[in-house]
């Protein structure tokens, strides 16, 4: 066995990243390592590259224990990694980079014949025919990730880690970065490949891990997992385990809810494929895939914060404009992100500024929101919400993850929407927050708010939906309504390899 992983452990404050992982590769295999958000796959990555010190467990490579203490260590002892994003110079030349700290010197000069020619040497295995004397950043996605592949070859030669490498290169490129990794492969090198993209792993992977809440599931041979049981792994349920949704509570066969927005051909080239969305005044609909299927990306296609390539909106009167996140919030749209602490808090600013942002971009800075309006915006939706805080100015930074998340929904909810996205609303909060928020959903909905929920938890998105979408390698590929809001339906939709039409 080329690298072995035994009882690996990593804690950090009030978390237990990886707990008593094991993990095998081969020499000459592709081993697909897979798991949702706060499965543990990078803190393992983190753990082998030496970014991290694991707090026990043993690394073996080669039948002998390592330790790296820095990712220039692991790369000595042969073991190489490239990101999604390229982590190379696109300022310097393919030459530059692939030789960076050690440039051949002639006279103590570095000499630019001689690394040229040990550039063209490096590349010339992997079927590519570059200019090495161009800047790096002047070629595509997809050749900067073979060049960046090359590199860490050179460097390390046993083990390299390929961590989304694919999440912005088109179908093209793809396959051309499979043929690279492929020749590697056949030369002996353990390749550990970790994507979000399903027919990836079962085009390219020999064998395939999954790891959930720092633990690991399963290992077994790509050929004798099928797409059912390996998301079934991923996200720690049984097609059995089902609950019923809020549609069968309403009754399926009610009436009719009038158009209220209508999405037509959204799109944006090589991050989501063109959908449609229709939604109605007090309606839920829910956003399901795994991650990096898309479900996030839609979301900011429809809020304005990626531009798109294709198209429009309208609601009952007639066009809406979307092209940013100001024109959405003046359409009356609000969007609480996932990533609470980077894209949704501002942690400086008291519970009182955070409540009145939206508002405050709504009306525009020519019409300031006062003090004491600010004070009773925060004092309303401090006590609907049940955010547990001392008082309205103190920073938000210094509230647990759940009420964080609260001021955030507060910030939307005293801007009164008319469409609100929620994208993993209840993600890493605490069991009474979480029931809290889902019971705020039903409230919207009643009181005419339509809603896009986003969330990883199935039983969740299930019980608040009136419909649910599916979204799998960036592209919408089924609608479910009524009694085929099931978890069964909803996975089987996931894993399904051929596409089906969204109705």
């Amino acid at each position: 066995m080329l690298l072995t992983i035994r009882s690996l452990t990593k804690t950090f404050p009030g978390t237990k990243a990886l707990d008593g992982v094991r993990f095998d590769l081969r020499a000459g295999e592709v081993h697909a390592l897979l798991g949702e958000n706060g499965a543990g796959k990078s803190t393992l990555i983190k753990c082998l590259t030496g970014a991290y010190r694991p707090d026990a467990g043993e690394i073996r490579l080669d039948g002998q224990p390592i330790a790296p203490r820095s990712t220039s260590e692991a790369q000595e002892l042969g073991i190489g990694t490239v990101y999604q994003e390229v982590n190379l110079l696109p300022n310097l030349t393919v030459a530059q980079n692939l030789c960076f700290g050690r440039e051949p010197r002639r006279f103590g000069m570095v000499s630019s014949r001689e690394m040229k020619r040990m550039a063209q040497d490096m590349l010339s295995g992997y079927g590519i025919d570059v200019d090495v004397s161009r800047d790096l950043g002047t070629y595509s996605v997809a050749i900067q990730q073979i060049v960046a592949i090359a590199r860490a070859v050179a460097l390390s030669g046993k083990v390299l880690i390929l961590d989304e490498p694919t999440a912005s290169l088109d179908a093209r490129e793809v396959e051309m970065l499979f043929d690279v990794v492929r020749g590697l492969r056949d030369r002996g090198l353990g390749i550990v490949f970790v994507t979000h993209f399903l027919d990836q792993v079962f085009a390219l992977s020999d064998r395939i891990t999954v790891l959930r809440n720092g633990c690991h599931i399963v290992t077994e041979d790509t050929a004798a997992l099928d797409r059912v049981r390996l998301i079934e792994h991923m996200l720690g349920r049984a097609l059995e385990d089902e609950v019923e949704h809020r549609a069968v509570d309403h009754g399926v066969a009610g009436p009719v809810k009038p158009e209220m927005l209508a999405f037509d051909a959204m799109s944006r080239r090589g991050v989501v494929e063109p959908f449609d969305l229709r939604i109605a005044k007090g309606e839920v609909v829910g956003l399901a895939g795994l991650l990096g299927s898309g479900r996030t990306e839609s979301a900011e296609l429809l809020f304005g914060i990626r531009g798109t390539t294709t198209g429009t909106a309208r609601d009952e009167v007639g066009p809406v404009r979307i092209d940013s996140p100001r024109a959405a919030i003046a359409a009356g749209f609000g969007f609480a992100p996932e990533d609470r602490k980077t894209d949704g808090i501002v942690a400086d600013l008291s519970i009182r500024e955070n409540i009145a942002l939206a508002l405050q971009a709504r009306r525009g800075w020519a019409r300031p929101v006062s003090r004491t309006e600010q004070a009773r915006l925060a004092e309303t939706y401090i006590k609907r919400l049940d955010i547990r805080t001392s008082d309205a100015e103190k920073a938000v930074g210094e509230l647990s993850g759940g009420n964080q998340q609260k001021v955030v929904l507060a910030r939307w909810l005293a801007m009164n929407p008319r469409f609100l996205i929620l994208d993993e609303p209840t993600r890493g909060i605490d069991v009474g927050a979480h029931a809290e928020i889902l019971r705020l959903i039903h409230e919207l909905t009643a009181e005419g708010m339509s809603l896009l929920v986003i969330s990883s938890e199935l039983d969740e998105l299930i019980a608040v939906s009136d419909r649910v979408i599916v979204v799998r390698d960036r592209a919408h590929v089924a609608e479910l309504t009524g009694a085929d809001v099931t978890t069964e339906t909803v996975v089987r939709a996931i894993a399904d390899h051929g596409r089906e039409e969204v109705a």
